[in-house]
């Protein structure tokens, strides 16, 4: 869906073009994923592709942006206390089945933006935190490492990419059946 291009407002309109920019990415992501035409993305928003690239020069800005919430979302799930893996895992499914792209950006590697290896790095210790926990209560066995958990997220999101929206969640719930059945003790 294309917006209705709006009045050039100048530099008062760049707070509302920025998350314009956002929600129609997050939609592009969503639907076409990180290859999403980011012509197609300044349209939906209303706005010049001036304006997407003077707020995201490169694609991989736009996408930190778009994905931001979503890392602030996990930490502060990690943050409550009594937050179990299963409760990181779970979100990050449900983030996952909404949108493969942002899971399949900081789980596949090798990505040579240090920007998403950053990212990937606070996704890993929030799961390192929380691996080591289900590790000592016996849940999850002493050989499972972060690696293969953001293998197995990433292997995930690349399945689930393939499949219609409306087949995620079941086939999500399967998959993660197979995984903790390896991962157990």
């Amino acid at each position: 869906m294309t917006a209705a291009r709006r009045p050039n407002r100048g530099p008062a309109a760049a707070t509302e073009n920025r998350a314009a920019l956002i929600a129609a990415a997050r939609q592009a992501f969503a639907t076409a994923g990180y290859g999403a035409s980011l012509t197609e993305v300044a349209r939906a928003a209303g706005v010049g592709q001036g304006s997407l690239y003077r707020h995201f020069p490169d694609r991989a800005s736009l996408a930190l942006a778009v994905f931001e919430s979503s890392v602030a979302e996990l930490e502060a799930l990690a943050a409550k206390p009594g937050t179990t893996l299963d409760d990181l895992l779970t979100l990050i499914t449900e983030q996952v089945i909404a949108s493969t792209t942002f899971v399949t950006m900081v789980s596949v590697p090798p990505h040579p933006d240090p920007r998403i290896l950053a990212v990937r790095d606070r996704v890993a210790r929030l799961l390192e935190a929380q691996l080591a926990e289900a590790q000592q209560a016996g849940r999850i066995r002493a050989d499972v490492t972060t690696g293969d958990l953001l293998l197995a997220i990433g292997m995930l999101a690349l399945l689930l990419a393939e499949f219609p929206a409306a087949e995620r969640t079941e086939t999500a719930a399967r998959i993660w059946t197979l995984f903790r059945h390896g991962f157990e003790p």
